[in-house]
């Protein structure tokens, strides 16, 4: 049985700290701060959003632009790592909020729960929810996928400059008009790691910010290798010997903690599979350097990391392999939309690789390509660590949803907050009535309680 995604929404804050502001009050250089990172604008959540609302909003615009009633929804599930609460799950929150638009209790046939492993966690859950599909267990209902994250680290620490905020929903069902999922070939590398974690009780982050990114690299490749090795042997792609799998992808999104740590995964993962063909050879002609070796190859990521030599030679190579015409057709032709939408929004955790995904298919279809056939390939990654690789083709009836996508109309009117009251918003020092932008037809966070009793309790309204 076919699976998929049917339709997909975005819902984003409308506050957002400009990137300039922010090199310019953190002391660095605006340009290289953008050109380094490739973000321009961050979205802040206001004082009465968190990502449960966040959620609750991208699920009713979806909900709305299909005419769906709760009836047809029997599966909703959130995947998050900025949950606030150890023992109840956001979903029930969503289902909550969604009851004050469609009546109490209209949801309460609707199974799901809250799915946590840090940036890959929505990625697990749309496999459970296309499964169920497949299995027959949806019986004609759709199953919503949420994808709803926090971006957030602590003042003046490195990863400051990566935060964002926003939800993205995934609509499922087993005749998709976006994206089939491609069966019995999704693969996953998965083992215990601290390169990134939030202990109990902290809200924000403990980071090992290049030990993470190198290990997000190693483990999508370690799931590619995987993933290349079951679509060769079900039959779905065939390869010839001057061929990776890669070219057989029309389209890679990968996890976006920034738009260009997903142009460096890229160069990672097609430098690892051109290595054995003859063209790597002209590239390596071509840039007159050999690609260098550390100087224990089977060593430690904490050893290669010390290699000081290895790893100034290596940036250099990478750095002239990507300007190669071969680096830059593949960037150009199957990453580089994808990143358009992250550069304005910011980091989504969770949601980063699908608000990539939906990037990618709004900017190609405006360049007048036709998206109907082309295999889509998906590297996800949470630290922690697991990676997931997986792919789908686009369908026929692909431009029912592509044709209306309009990021910049989607986001909305924003507001540019002062460093003054973006500082206001990290620190939390601002209630939910002071908020800073008043939204109509949104759900808003009004109160969490603070006595013993209902300590923790939060209530939200659907401002009319």
């Amino acid at each position: 049985m076919a699976a998929g995604i049917d339709d997909i929404a975005i819902y984003i804050p409308r506050l957002y700290i400009d990137a300039s502001d922010f090199a310019v009050n953190r002391g660095l250089d605006p340009v290289k701060l953008q050109k380094g990172l490739g973000v321009s604008q961050m979205a802040i959540v206001d004082a009465n959003q968190d990502p449960a609302c966040l959620a609750a909003n991208a699920c009713l615009q979806i909900m709305q632009k299909n005419k769906l009633s709760p009836e047809d929804i029997g599966r909703l599930y959130i995947s998050t790592e900025s949950a606030f609460d150890e023992s109840k799950a956001m979903n029930s929150y969503v289902v909550g909020m969604l009851e004050q638009v469609y009546g109490q209790g209209a949801f309460e046939h609707c199974g799901g729960v809250e799915t946590k492993f840090a940036c890959v966690s929505g990625s697990y859950a749309l496999y459970d929810n296309t499964n169920w599909i497949r299995a027959g267990e949806a019986e004609g209902k759709y199953a919503l996928v949420v994808v709803s994250d926090i971006a957030k680290y602590d003042m003046g620490s490195s990863g400051e400059m990566t935060q964002g905020a926003g939800a993205v929903v995934m609509l499922l069902n087993d005749n998709p008009r976006l994206l089939a999922f491609d069966p019995k070939v999704t693969s996953t590398s998965i083992k215990d790691e601290y390169d990134f974690y939030r202990p109990f009780g902290k809200e924000t982050p403990i980071v090992h910010g290049q030990y993470s990114n190198l290990l997000y690299m190693i483990q999508v490749r370690k799931a590619l290798e995987a993933y290349k090795k079951k679509v060769l042997s079900t039959g779905l792609i065939k390869m010839g010997d001057d061929e990776t799998i890669l070219d057989h992808m029309d389209y890679i999104n990968m996890h976006l903690p920034y738009s260009n740590m997903g142009k460096k995964a890229l160069a990672y993962l097609v430098r690892h599979e051109w290595r054995q063909l003859p063209r790597w050879k002209k590239i390596l002609s071509d840039i007159e350097m050999n690609e260098p070796i550390p100087k224990d190859p089977r060593g430690t990521i904490e050893s290669v990391l010390g290699d000081n030599e290895f790893m100034a030679k290596d940036h250099e190579f990478t750095k002239m392999f990507t300007k190669t015409p071969e680096y830059q057709e593949i960037y150009e032709s199957k990453l580089s939309s994808s990143l358009i939408a992250s550069s304005m929004i910011g980091n989504l955790y969770t949601a980063s690789l699908y608000l990539g995904f939906r990037s990618s298919l709004e900017f190609e279809h405006k360049k007048g390509i036709d998206l109907e056939g082309k295999r889509i390939g998906f590297g996800s990654y949470g630290s922690g660590s697991s990676a997931m690789v997986f792919s789908g083709i686009v369908q026929p009836n692909f431009k029912d949803i592509v044709g209306r996508m309009d990021l910049e109309a989607e986001i909305g009117n924003r507001r540019k907050l002062t460093w003054e009251e973006y500082e206001e918003l990290h620190e939390n020092k601002l209630s939910p009535e002071e908020s800073m932008v008043h939204t109509n037809k949104e759900f808003v966070l009004v109160d969490v309680q603070t006595e013993k009793e209902n300590r923790g309790e939060r209530r939200y309204v659907f401002n009319e």
